[in-house]
């Protein structure tokens, strides 16, 4: 009898691939329209499960440079569908198939699942050789000769990256209702797509030291950011703070800054501009502080010093991806196209509404995979509820910023120009009577 209600308690998890096909199935149900079989919804639907073959193929550890280029073709695919969403204007409502409560109850026990999967999954030893670390690993951490493993194993233990990365989970998809109720107007499509952001198998696979030995918590951090910057659009301050802890975090979401700063251009850049510098560094110095405690007997200046971020340098013998054994120059062009996109999303397309936010930095996002060194292609939880958010968007033509009022800030910036001058003014000579 005990060993029969032990039998009733012990859960055993799905392997990768047979989450892979239960969420595409149960995914079709949800959020295909039948009565609309051809239409861009249900395509993007079916879409968003592209990335799955290539972590199965990871996963089997038999055919990596295969997986890779699997992600990086899904990635290509997505940055032209990005781009392809600024003309897409006409969005017509297209309900998923369960109503709202449906969906809140849905999704909490998808997030029940995935706290059951941290819990569950061997807390076992990282493979140091496994996943790439962050630029602001690399460059505040020996600069980085270890790996994101020894980061994890000895900065953050397992259980509490698990930890972090689940809080960061919940501010995903409590940021994504939000959105949905609040800019689109529509909270059943905010609940739809924060219930399909947890029942995609990336955010299992990526877990903190998973099966797949690919995910880390900070791979959540600047989404967990970033989704409530969208949120406060209509207020710069607000959402300068937002992003700037994610690129204080994280270093890369500052390739966004561009987009935000074209967006609020003469509607609040300068209030925007200077809350991200404010909360960035305050942020990085943080870390850094943090860091430097712990680490500040290490060498600062190791030649593999951002090696797998800055494409004029060869990339360590270790890196893993579709880079690896491929000379270092012929990434150099590639990294000079990217940042021709991103300094072209400063001036076009002009003016900026929510719609072309969400397409282009979840575009910038995704361009990073192409020359990144390490895993290219792998970061798929940088932008995935910016697709989601482009899935499910109504019509945002009218979502722009609104005025800057003249409140204290603007009249206190007033006051400094006026004093700033006057200090600086170069004073005339006085008439001799």
């Amino acid at each position: 009898m005990n060993g029969t209600i032990v039998n009733f308690f012990t859960i055993q998890l799905p392997t990768p691939a047979t989450w892979v096909y239960f969420s595409a199935l149960l995914a079709a149900a949800l959020f295909v329209k039948f009565s609309r079989l051809l239409s861009i919804r249900n395509w993007d639907v079916f879409t968003l499960f592209l990335f799955a073959p290539g972590f199965l193929l990871l996963e089997s550890h038999l055919a990596d440079r295969w997986g890779y280029g699997w992600l990086l073709g899904a990635s290509g695919y997505f940055l032209l569908r990005c781009v392809a969403d600024l003309i897409l204007v006409r969005r017509p409502v297209l309900s998923p198939n369960l109503n709202l409560s449906g969906l809140a109850c849905l999704g909490g026990v998808l997030f029940a699942s995935l706290i059951w999967v941290a819990v569950q999954q061997p807390r076992t030893a990282f493979d140091p050789g496994d996943s790439a670390p962050s630029p602001i690993d690399e460059m505040l951490v020996k600069t980085l000769a270890q790996t994101p493993g020894e980061v994890v194993g000895f900065t953050v233990p397992i259980g509490t990256a698990r930890a972090l990365a689940l809080l960061c989970h919940l501010s995903v998809v409590v940021g994504l209702v939000l959105i949905g109720w609040k800019h689109f107007g529509d909270i059943h499509s905010g609940m739809a797509a924060a219930a399909f952001y947890l029942l995609l198998p990336y955010t299992y696979m990526l877990t903190p030291n998973s099966t797949l030995g690919l995910g880390r918590w900070d791979h959540v951090w600047p989404m967990a950011w970033m989704v409530w910057a969208v949120f406060c659009y209509r207020r710069p301050t607000l959402a300068g703070i937002f992003l700037g802890v994610a690129a204080g975090g994280v270093l890369f979401p500052v390739l966004t800054a561009p987009i935000w700063l074209s967006f609020y251009w003469r509607r609040g850049a300068g209030r925007f501009a200077g809350a991200f510098l404010l909360s960035a560094g305050l942020t990085l110095a943080i870390a850094a502080g943090v860091l430097w405690a712990r680490y500040w007997t290490q060498d600062w200046h190791s030649a593999e010093a951002l090696a797998r971020w800055q494409p004029w340098l060869a990339p360590p013998t270790d890196a893993r991806g579709v880079w690896q054994g491929v000379y270092w120059v012929y990434r150099l062009p590639v990294f000079i196209a990217y940042v021709a996109c991103v300094v072209t999303t400063l001036f076009w397309p002009a003016p900026k509404n929510l719609a072309h936010v969400l397409a282009l930095s979840a575009a910038v996002l995704i361009g990073i995979q192409f020359w990144c060194a390490d895993n290219g292609g792998v970061y798929v939880l940088w932008y995935l509820p910016f697709l989601l958010l482009l899935v499910f968007r109504p019509n945002l033509s009218a979502a722009q910023p609104p005025p800057t009022r003249d409140d204290w800030l603007k009249r206190l910036g007033r006051r400094c120009t006026r004093v700033f001058l006057r200090m600086f003014r170069r004073r005339k000579p006085a008439r001799v009577a």
